[in-house]
């Protein structure tokens, strides 16, 4: 029954993130236009960019569109989140990567931690692990949450890989559409 609930909910999440995907991609391209003073916001913020040109580490701030995230630390080798009663197993190994994110934009922009990648050091992506992420943030920070200009969060976003694989970098994203900055964790 809980399960079926917690997909009952992720279904919904889904749905409700693919009715706002075209929004969302509208807000980042006026989000550019607004701020176009700044170039580090202009490189995450433009369309014809795929990758902006500075890697930002950890505990450095790093921007694309309306965002500004912080990645605060990032742990690997968890095999479950959550309770015995309400939890979450990894198929391999849980990375746990909590960020802060802070709105800098002039508008009211969704997080969504399912649109953040990160990726091993010969290249292979990995997506978010939406499900488990409920479990690893006490208030769903990193489910589709409205952030309001010049407020921020901080929450887990939740990657699930192999046991023997160690993540190199993240690309963070304002919207699904952005093109994202990159945050080493080396």
């Amino acid at each position: 029954m809980r399960k079926a609930t917690t997909l009952a909910l992720l279904a919904t999440g889904l749905v409700a993130l693919g009715c706002g995907a075209g929004s969302t991609d509208d807000t980042t391209s006026s989000s550019s236009k607004a701020d176009s003073t700044s170039s580090e916001a202009d490189a995450g913020g433009a369309k014809g960019d795929d990758k902006p040109a500075k890697v930002a580490k950890i505990g450095q701030p790093a921007r694309d569109g309306k965002f500004e995230f912080t990645v605060k630390s990032s742990k690997c080798g968890v095999a479950k989140i959550g309770t015995d009663m309400l939890g979450a197993k990894a198929q391999g190994q849980f990375c746990l990567v909590t960020v802060n994110v802070k709105n800098i934009g002039k508008e009211s922009q969704m997080f969504d931690g399912s649109s953040q990648k990160a990726y091993a050091a010969n290249g292979t992506e990995y997506s978010a692990d939406g499900g488990a992420a409920i479990y690893a943030n006490k208030n769903a920070e990193t489910f589709l949450n409205d952030i309001n200009p010049g407020n921020q969060v901080t929450g887990v976003v939740v990657f699930d890989i192999p046991k023997n694989v160690k993540l190199a970098k993240l690309e963070l994203h304002d919207s699904p559409f952005s093109g994202g900055v990159t945050v080493s964790l080396a």
